[in-house]
């Protein structure tokens, strides 16, 4: 039993990553922001937020939350590095409106609250579309598949299926 301790566990072949947040999802490819639409950033999707409440999409650990509070990144249990980089030219409001529950180095579960957003402070200063982005997709081994569905249930619909290539 005690030699357990000291194994590296092992990473799941494949994962589901669940919508961060209610709202309208929308093909990256739509992001009016070149460096999430032409994916200079990584594989991903979009959503529109309908609330402020952003949750966990995975279990895994976070290891980014920028002074700003505007993006959270998490690695996953699977190696993916997930960015969710809630709204558009948001890091020029300084932190306003964004509140973090949770910092670098915390243990996240699926549907666990990572920021709580004033959404009306935002869309009055900023654009919502939230881009959730695998940062580290183009070199991980993994497979990226996005969901066909349009609308999406944080902690709930499944928007992005990895899978190992």
């Amino acid at each position: 039993m005690a030699l357990n301790l000291f194994k590296k566990k092992k990473q799941p072949a494949s994962i589901e990553i669940v919508a961060p947040v209610n709202g309208d999802i929308i093909p990256l490819e739509e992001v009016p922001d070149p460096v999430f639409n032409q994916k200079m950033m990584g594989e991903g999707i979009a959503i529109t937020p309908s609330d402020g409440h952003f949750l966990s999409p995975v279990n895994g650990k976070i290891i980014q939350v920028p002074d700003t509070k505007h993006a959270v990144g998490i690695l996953a249990e699977d190696g993916s590095e997930i960015l969710i980089h809630i709204g558009l030219e948001t890091v020029a409001l300084k932190g306003e409106g964004f509140e973090a529950k949770v910092k670098e180095g915390d243990e996240v579960s699926v549907g666990q609250v990572l920021i709580e957003a004033d959404l009306e402070y935002i869309r009055d200063h900023a654009d919502t579309v939230t881009p959730i982005i695998i940062t580290n997709s183009q070199n991980n081994g993994k497979e990226y598949r996005m969901t066909d569905a349009k609308i999406g249930t944080a902690g709930e619909t499944v928007i992005i299926t990895s899978t190992e290539a």
